[in-house]
């Protein structure tokens, strides 16, 4: 048995929180009601977020365990999820192997010396556990709140982080980024294998401190046509997930704009596949295929509607996931900033009554 076998053997989830409604439906197995938890709802929309972060950097907040478990629980007390959702950055593993990066408000991450050259790759090395101590002393403080409620890690995709890297900051066209995979397809090869192993090695550190799941973002990567993904992306990503899959812990990915992604995105190596709101469940079940459980999909914009106008479109989303073997309500995307909470709080009512068992 090899170290990394064992490590996984050692950290297996506990039953406190393989019975839970989430691990259940991440299975494929029979459950109480549909579980929900929400993309960033630890952050931008509650009050009580604004006024713990208040005076305090992004990444800053990030590097705190006390912040880190206080925001990480805050939508777990107030909207009764089904999961919580670890607080955290996509770029924090690159922080903290020493890139000169920074979050910057109204923009998202920027880097100070863009990643071009094979040179450039000297910069990212392996990271190590020593690295991130303050994620397995968050992820420990929560575990002991949390209890039964499962707690899943998060990490960026090899493709999104590599974006930031090669485009130095957001970008709408990603011309620097498909420059370096079209014209140069073996740094971008070498460069999304890098980036492969610290995100590897970022969500062992989570899942070995005690999260139940992990799922994987891919923000970016609806700005690939399907072969380039095959081709170009899938390779790094399914080196994610095989990296922690003895853990048996569920492994879901997530991407933006990713319809016509959807079936390669569940060959990379999912356990379940996130799907935004542009396809419907039941189409996304057949584009998926079977073995997959399903994530999703309600549009965030729907919560700026009417309560009854939610529960219609939630109604929609819950009929057409019976397509799916298995079903984790959430939305299509992020909480944005400016949607009452109480929506969010009634819209987890909502789903837990109407689909009890």
């Amino acid at each position: 048995m090899s170290a990394d076998e064992r490590a996984a053997a050692d950290h297996r989830p506990t039953s406190a929180t393989r019975g839970s409604a989430f691990i259940r439906a991440c299975r494929r197995e029979p459950v109480p009601h549909t579980p929900v938890w929400f993309m960033r709802q630890a952050g931008r929309s509650l009050p009580e977020y604004h006024k713990v972060r208040e005076g305090v950097a992004m990444l800053d907040s990030c590097m705190r365990p006390d912040l880190v478990t206080e925001i990480t629980l805050q939508p777990v007390r107030r909207h009764k999820v089904d999961a919580a959702i670890y607080f955290s950055d996509i770029v924090v593993p690159l922080k903290a192997i020493g890139l000169d990066l920074d979050i910057k408000p109204g923009v998202g991450p920027v880097v100070a010396e863009p990643v071009r050259t094979r040179a450039d790759l000297d910069r990212l090395r392996p990271l190590e556990p020593d690295d991130v101590t303050y994620v397995t002393e968050a992820i420990g403080m929560l575990t002991a709140e949390l209890g039964a409620t499962p707690l899943i890690g998060f990490a960026g995709a090899p493709f999104t982080l590599a974006s930031y890297l090669v485009e130095g900051g957001p970008s709408r066209n990603h011309e620097r980024t498909k420059a370096m995979m079209y014209g140069d397809p073996q740094l971008w090869a070498d460069l999304l294998d890098r980036l492969a192993v610290i995100t590897s090695a970022f969500l062992k550190v989570q899942i070995e401190a005690g999260a139940s799941a992990v799922q994987l973002f891919d923000s970016w990567v609806g700005a690939l046509a399907p072969d380039d993904y095959r081709r170009s992306v899938l390779p790094a990503s399914a080196k994610v997930f095989d990296a922690v899959a003895g853990y048996d812990v569920p492994r879901i990915h997530f991407g933006v704009g990713s319809g016509e992604l959807l079936g390669l995105m569940g060959e990379a190596g999912a356990d379940v596949v996130g799907v935004d709101w542009r396809v419907p469940l039941n189409e996304a079940a057949k584009r998926v295929g079977p073995g997959k459980a399903l994530q999703g999909n309600l549009d965030p914009a729907v919560l700026f509607a009417p309560r009854t106008a939610v529960e219609t479109k939630a109604r929609e989303v819950l009929h057409a996931a019976q397509a799916a073997p298995g079903h984790v309500f959430n939305l299509g995307h992020g909480v944005l900033p400016t949607t009452d909470p109480d929506a969010l709080t009634a819209l987890v009512e909502f789903v837990h009554t109407t689909t009890e068992r």
